[in-house]
């Protein structure tokens, strides 16, 4: 701009001089002609062209989408009123993920856990826990006719922590006690040969009499893999509770673990409960020890994913069902069904896994909409 400016301001003064007045010349009106050639001048520095000045485009503000309110925990009506859903995965977006993933398990996907004692050959040797053999099998076809499978217990575990892919209709059976092979091999292993069937024993770990003539047998029929040896305590016949000093409950954890490792080359996932019982600080070492689910005596349902059905209170109406929710870690207390009410048990379950599944259909937009909103942006997508 000086560059061009400088030779103009030349051009004024010569033109200036020029106009200057003489003797001989009529007078000239100077201001008049500067004021004219410093316009000329100006305008010859001037853009040939002038641009219309442009507006900066102003950026639309991002809507902020308001993520909808989950939907309640789904109740059955099937079940005792005082046995409610009791919910464990505490991360909305981990319960999201792992329900809708379509690796696993489908929502809806229920597990019959079946507990066993004895099994007689004649109906006039059953007793309150036991079953006989014609009614064991009976309860066997039934199950499969239903459309059950059986799963073994890290197989649970994994379906209560992360909805791992389990069978639609799943059932775990549970052979309490110290069992020889030839109660494995005459009551269990028909079913094992013909559809696959796993079964657990909650193994005792005492070393008496019995175990001595139990034991390779089992260690046998735990290397073929479809009998499951979980922990049920040491001593077992003293129950653990909140009464149980520290040195018991850990002589219990301690020495049953001991024993799997060593006898079974495994170390369990599961604690079946001696006598049913429990308690907080026994939850609490079982978690310690590495422990992923626990079992007690009290019939109150099936489970599914982060769903499992407990009581908070006592029930007059049942004295011996201890409540379980006071513990707050639902996968260590799971309800178990006594063999002679799964007949009569099977609709309920079918049914209420049905439900489950409507349930989580008719809210499934919901919920991946929430997904997408609150954790999406964390987590990636769902599978």
């Amino acid at each position: 701009m000086t560059s061009r400016l400088f030779p103009t301001l030349i051009l004024i003064a010569v033109i200036l001089s020029a106009c200057a007045p003489s003797a001989a010349s009529p007078t000239v009106d100077v201001n008049a002609l500067s004021t004219q050639a410093y316009e000329t001048a100006f305008a010859a520095i001037q853009p040939t062209a002038t641009l219309a000045p442009t507006d900066t485009p102003i950026p639309e503000p991002t809507a902020i989408r308001t993520p909808p309110a989950l939907p309640a925990t789904f109740i059955a009506s099937q079940l005792n009123p005082l046995d409610t859903p009791h919910t464990y995965v505490q991360d909305a977006c981990r319960y999201l993920y792992d329900k809708w993933n379509s690796n696993n398990a489908t929502p809806g996907t229920i597990v019959m856990v079946v507990m066993l004692h004895g099994i007689k050959q004649s109906a006039a040797d059953v007793t309150a826990n036991d079953i006989s053999v014609q009614d064991f099998r009976q309860m066997m076809n039934d199950l499969k006719e239903q459309g059950f499978e059986a799963i073994n217990a890290t197989q649970m575990a994994d379906f209560l922590d992360h909805n791992a892919k389990i069978p639609m209709r799943s059932v775990l059976l549970i052979q309490d006690d110290r069992r020889t092979g030839e109660n494995f091999n005459e009551h269990f292993r028909p079913y094992h040969d013909q559809w696959g069937w796993p079964v657990v024993n909650s193994w005792i770990s005492a070393e008496d009499g019995p175990r001595a003539l139990a034991l390779q047998d089992n260690i046998a029929l735990e290397a073929e893999g479809w009998v499951d040896h979980q922990s049920h305590g040491y001593i077992h016949n003293i129950n653990m509770s909140d009464d149980s000093t520290d040195e018991f409950i850990k002589t219990e954890f301690e020495k049953s673990i001991a024993d799997l490792q060593t006898n079974f080359n495994k170390t369990p996932v599961a604690i079946i409960w001696p006598g049913g019982s429990f308690g907080v600080r026994p939850v609490q070492f079982a978690r310690q020890y590495g422990f992923r689910i626990g079992f007690t005596i009290n019939p109150r349902g099936p489970v599914m994913y982060n769903w499992i059905p407990l009581a908070d209170q006592p029930d007059p109406a049942r004295p011996a069902y201890l409540p379980e929710g006071y513990v707050n870690d639902p996968r260590m207390v799971i309800p178990r069904y006594w063999p002679y009410q799964v007949q009569s048990s099977l609709d309920t379950v079918r049914n209420i896994g049905k439900e489950a599944a409507a349930y989580a259909e008719g809210n499934k937009a919901t919920e991946l909409e929430y997904y997408d909103i609150m954790c999406a942006p964390t987590l990636g997508q769902i599978p």
